[in-house]
Formats: structure tokens, sequence, C-alpha cells
């Protein structure tokens, strides 16, 4: 067993904490206090062939493993969960389920401009009345001639109100259950689909998430991704990879929570010591650390199997579980060594605490991951 990172992937960590410490951190809390997406920053992250990670060359991409992937989600997220989310959602979700499902037509098509990042992609599976209990979507797709018409609306979409490219779910037989959602390649654009309301978040605050509404969207069955039926199904094997994200962006997150605590509690000083001194709050610290370096080594994990074209739902499942929990833990901590200071906006540390919580709801709540580990293990012969 090697748990060294290669050369290649050591500098791909090198040059992503840069830019994420360099040109993310002077300037995110503008546009975190704003509400605003960072586009600029977006663009940067793009020159840098980051949103084109698991795009292969041939379509203008980075064509990085899922390891090397990972360091940089979580090198991203340990300054700014915002701008590590609405990457690795364009990456893993989007132009994921294009590559994996898509023709060679669609792929020339779609990839070479998300890789570049021209276009954001977003992917949209979650509706109003269907969250963890996915396959219950109501989104109607009805064939007509030459085309599909789409009718209905999609809740909690990352990137939706800036994607240029979205992939969306739709029932194509209402009496199918799973079986009978097909996945849809739309373009902002046409007819009838558009973005609707744009949330206010607890945190994640310079991230765009939005509801999309689509009115009637005729689509032609040449935008049909995947085989008709198989949308769902489809969906699960994209998920693995997104829980892998998600996984990484906990750990990112987690481990920049520690870092503002353990910086605070050397600088902080009570009781004519610093804080750091104390034994107590000491012990608080290893525990956490121990924590951060096993969510990260269970989400390495996931991610050399996926790597390796393994079935990883179960690895990937409990990476994400554990990672997204040990966040909200490392951030809750952070903001009680801060004491005070950590309950203001005075310091980076209150926002972590909020970003966090998103981790153990989005990519399938921590319940739903318990579920999938659940079932492995008790049908695993």
């Amino acid at each position: 067993m090697d748990f060294e990172l290669t050369a290649e992937q050591v500098l791909l960590r090198r040059t992503a904490r840069e830019f994420a410490e360099g040109e993310v951190a002077p300037v995110i809390a503008r546009y975190e206090e704003a509400e605003e997406f960072p586009a600029e920053l977006i663009q940067k992250l793009a020159s840098l062939g980051f949103l084109g990670c698991l795009v292969p060359p041939e379509y203008g991409g980075a064509g990085l493993d899922y390891i090397s992937y990972a360091v940089v989600v979580e090198e991203l997220c340990r300054v700014n969960g915002s701008i590590g989310i609405t990457m690795w959602a364009h990456n893993s979700l989007c132009s994921g389920h294009l590559y994996l499902f898509g023709t060679p037509a669609q792929r020339e098509r779609y990839l070479p401009p998300l890789a570049r990042g021209e276009v954001l992609g977003a992917w949209a599976l979650t509706e109003p009345g269907s969250g963890s209990d996915a396959a219950a979507l109501r989104t109607a797709a009805a064939a007509e001639g030459d085309e599909f018409v789409l009718t209905g609306a999609k809740a909690f979409i990352t990137n939706g109100s800036v994607a240029g490219t979205a992939v969306v779910m739709a029932r194509t037989d209402p009496e199918a259950q799973g079986r009978g959602i097909s996945a849809f390649i739309l373009e902002r654009g046409m007819p009838g689909f558009r973005a609707g309301q744009r949330y206010k978040k607890l945190g994640l605050h310079a991230s765009d998430t939005a509801e999309l509404v689509l009115e009637g969207v005729r689509v032609p069955k040449a935008n049909l991704l995947g085989e008709r039926g198989h949308g769902f199904r489809d969906s699960k094997q994209v998920l693995e990879g997104g829980r892998i994200a998600m996984a990484a962006m906990g750990v990112g997150l987690a481990q920049g929570a520690l870092d503002l605590a353990l910086r605070y509690a050397k600088e902080r000083h009570a009781f004519g010591q610093p804080l750091a001194g104390f034994q107590g709050l000491r012990g608080m610290l290893a525990d956490l650390a121990t924590e951060v370096e096993a969510a990260r080594l269970l989400t390495l994990r996931a991610a050399y199997g996926k790597d390796r074209g393994r079935p990883v739902m179960r690895e990937a499942s409990m990476a994400k579980v554990f990672a997204s929990e040990v966040a909200v833990r490392c951030a809750t901590k952070a903001v009680q060594v801060h004491g005070g200071y950590g309950y203001t906006r005075e310091f980076p540390v209150e926002r972590f605490y909020r970003d966090a919580k998103l981790c153990e709801i989005g990519e399938g709540t921590s319940e739903v991951q318990r579920m999938v580990i659940a079932r492995s293990i008790l049908e695993a012969r």
C-alpha cells in the first residue's frame, strides 16, 4: 500500500492551494457578504483547467484521476466552500454525466465548452416534492414526434441560474417508478426553460443555488442522454463520483476550520498563557486532527477504487457521511475555540460553521448514506 501522492498530484495540490490562498482568500468575503456569484474567480479557475478536471484531453479537459480531483476539491474548500461546490458540481455531476453516458456526438458538442469554462454546468434531479426519495420526481417528458416536451420544476440546483448547460432528469414513463426516468441535455435559451428563484441559504452564500422551471420545453430526441428509462439508474453511478467530491469538500472545510482553530489557539492568551497551552483544548484539537485525517483517508480510498473502475457506492457513502459529520464537528469546535469572536462575522470561522452543514444534506443526506451502507453490508455475501 502506498499512501504517498505522486509528484504530479503534489504539484496539483500546490497549484490549487496557491490559487485558493492567493486569489480566493483576499476577496471572497466580499462575495459572501453580498451573496454574489464570483464569476471572475470561476473564470480564473477555468484558466487553470479545473473546470475540466474529469474530462479527457480529447475533449479539452485535464483528464485527472479521482485522487487528483479529490485533492483539488479539498484544497479549494479549505479556503472557501462556495468556490469548491461550484467547481465540483460542474465537474462531477453535469460533465460527469455527459461523459459517462453521452453519445460521441453529444460529448463532442457539449464537453469542450464545459471543460474550458465557456459555460457552466448544472445537474437537476431534486424537485420541491422529491429530495431523498428522488425516484418520486414528477417532471414529465412527453414524446411528440422528434422531440420530448418537458414540464415541471427542479429545486436546489447548484449553478442553476448561471449554467449554460444542464442535465435534467424527467419522467418518460409515468407508471414505471425509477425505471421510467430519463436524462436530457438542456441549454440556456431554450423556450420555456428558465431559472426560478435563487435561494437565500444558511451558508455557501457565494455559490449559486436556484430553481429550474420547465414550461413545455421542446427538447430534440437527440438530446436524450443515455437510454430512455435509464436516467435514474445512471444517476446512481454519477452520484458515486459526486459523493466522493462532497466528501473531499467535507475534508477541506474540516481542515480549514481546524487550521483557524489552531492559529487562534496559539495567538489568543488567557490566564497568562496561550489557549494552546491548556490540556483540555490540546486534547480536543488532537481528536479533531485525527478525525480529519481519517476522513481524508476514507475519501482517498473511495477515489482510489473509482480510478480502478470498481463499484464504490459503499466506499463513497462511507467517506461522504463521515467527512460531512467531521466537517460539522470541526467547524462547531473551531467556533467554540474562538469564543465570542467566533460568533461574529469579523472572523471567517463562522462561515465554515454555516457552510459545513450542507455537507450532511447535499448529495444524499447522512441518513440516506447510512441506508446505502447498511444495505451494502447486509446484502454482502
